[in-house]
């Protein structure tokens, strides 16, 4: 990783950031940091962002209506939904998860679900794994859980037991120590959609950086120029660069310090 100097001519081009722990605070608040205080700085790492002509595009777990809302809320027209199950770019749809793209009438949710293995991660941690309520209702592809497994141990059995399509993905913490899980097809990832939104654009990645929290955010690091983990993030990496504050504040650092390193 590493941009191009100033000699290089390399502008900022786009911000791939993701939502939850990154981007909002406490109760997906925009305005509020991790401590619950108010705050502009995002919303004026936004607004930076606008006025270099730099395009955000987020990157989430969420359900597809809920993440093209905040899209549109912030003033942009690309995101990836559902670890990037599927990408959405100036209102056209793609979708990335391999053999189980909707087919027959049916959603990449309804073909994991009749798969069975839902239901089986279930019946194996039934005291640490619960759906994610309210929220794991009305998706098109992943299962959401919550709790606390050994990812490790949890795909060896899905592996084990005829699932090797499917994924669970660690998309960080939250109350109590618990996290949240999706289960997903495993062709499907923030890298992949990420990947094909850079391809889609012609963006070099050295024209872009990335924010976020989770391992799977992190999955990105090799796709830009920059990767930075807000600081309230539990994962470390030593290629990533770490923000001072989290959430919100430790995105407008990571947008101002990029913009004015490639003025």
């Amino acid at each position: 990783m590493g941009f191009i100097g100033r000699a290089g001519l390399m502008a900022l081009r786009c911000v791939y950031t993701d939502l939850d722990g990154t981007l909002l605070g406490p109760d997906a608040s925009l305005f509020h940091d991790g401590e619950g205080r108010f705050t502009l700085l995002a919303a004026r790492a936004l607004e930076a962002c606008h006025r270099a002509g730099c395009e955000v595009m987020l990157m989430s777990g969420r359900r597809r209506t809920q993440v093209a809302e905040d899209a549109r809320l912030i003033g942009h027209a690309s995101y990836c939904f559902e670890i990037g199950g599927g990408l959405v770019v100036d209102g056209e749809e793609t979708w990335l998860c391999g053999e189980l793209d909707p087919r027959e009438g049916r959603t990449p949710w309804e073909l994991i679900e009749q798969s069975g293995a839902p239901a089986l991660l279930l019946g194996a941690y039934p005291d640490r794994l619960e759906p994610h309520a309210p929220w794991h209702v009305g998706r098109e592809v992943s299962h959401l859980f919550r709790g606390r497994v050994e990812l490790s141990e949890a795909q060896a059995l899905l592996e084990r037991e005829g699932h090797g399509a499917l994924r669970l993905v660690d998309n960080g913490e939250i109350a109590d120590g618990r996290r949240v899980y999706h289960l997903i097809p495993a062709s499907a990832s923030k890298f992949t959609a990420v990947r094909a939104h850079m391809r889609a654009r012609g963006y070099a990645p050295q024209e872009c950086i990335a924010v976020g929290d989770s391992r799977e955010d992190l999955g990105v690091i090799e796709l830009v120029g920059r990767f930075y983990l807000v600081a309230n993030a539990p994962e470390e990496d030593p290629r990533a660069l770490r923000t001072e504050s989290g959430h919100g504040d430790g995105f407008y650092e990571a947008v101002i310090r990029s913009l004015a390193e490639l003025r």
